[in-house]
């Protein structure tokens, strides 16, 4: 049957529609993927592969960087997006690195074993909940508390990096409970973590930083993955600390601008 000239802009209007909600599918996927792995971290810290669990949460965080940033390029921000995005980092950066290091290490620990697991556990949610709610009024160039992934990241890199060396859970479990402490408990502070985000990837950026960032990814990361990104992550759960003497010491020297 031939299209009418009525029918023809209702034809347009549907296909505009779809294409809109498949452009939509593109970030949720990518939060998927990311929910995806945070799943796989779970089940293969419950069977014991202790070193597909940490690659897991890594994968995780890589995915739960993109699907933003997908997002944003596309257009297709939505509340729907935010809130999935939520539940899915809950999952892979609140439960699976818990459950990681409680099989890891914890276990031996008995009850103050999976107390601890459980206060990582409830402080990553607060700590997203609290991202949820604040973020309209925070400083966009600093982060309140450890981000969740950054938090995920230092434990599963923990993990990683002493199986690399064959140094079983048991042996250090009093470590991995001080690690875990530490990264929950900064994830809940107000102490300020650099965000990143005023980065503008769109503009010209030295020879000298993309020289940088070229022997750091393809370089650097591939020579020892699991040494280089625990220090990293490390380096980035102090880096806080650092900045929050640094403003202290600051406003002790000039009392007048601290107070504007």
């Amino acid at each position: 049957m031939p299209l009418t000239p009525d029918s023809l802009p209702e034809r347009i209007v549907i296909k505009s529609r779809l294409r809109r909600r498949g452009i939509y599918l593109l970030p949720n996927l990518f939060t998927t993927a990311a929910l995806f792995a945070g799943f796989y971290a779970i089940v293969q810290a419950m069977n014991g592969n202790f070193e597909y669990s940490a690659i897991a949460v890594f994968i995780a965080m890589v995915l739960d960087g993109l699907d933003g940033r997908v997002a944003r390029l596309t257009g297709t921000q939505s509340e729907f997006g935010a809130e999935y995005d939520s539940m899915s980092d809950m999952v892979s950066f609140g439960v699976a690195p818990a459950l990681i290091v409680y099989e890891w290490a914890l276990k031996e620990m008995e009850q103050w074993g999976w107390i601890i697991a459980f206060i990582y556990c409830a402080c990553a949610a607060l700590r997203l909940a609290r991202f949820n709610t604040n973020i309209e009024v925070i400083d966009k160039r600093f982060f309140q508390g450890l981000p969740s992934p950054a938090a995920a990241a230092l434990i599963a890199g923990l993990v990683w990096v002493m199986l690399n060396f064959d140094i079983q859970g048991n042996d250090i479990k009093w470590l991995a409970s001080i690690v875990t402490l530490f990264a929950a408990l900064t994830m809940v502070s107000n102490i300020p973590f650099y965000s990143g985000k005023e980065i503008n990837l769109r503009r010209r950026v030295p020879f000298f930083t993309v020289l940088l960032l070229v022997l750091f990814f393809f370089v650097l990361i591939p020579s020892h993955p699991p040494l280089v990104l625990f220090i990293l992550f490390a380096a980035y759960a102090f880096s806080g600390y650092f900045i929050k003497l640094w403003r202290f010491g600051k406003s002790k020297r000039n009392p007048d601008e601290s107070n504007r």
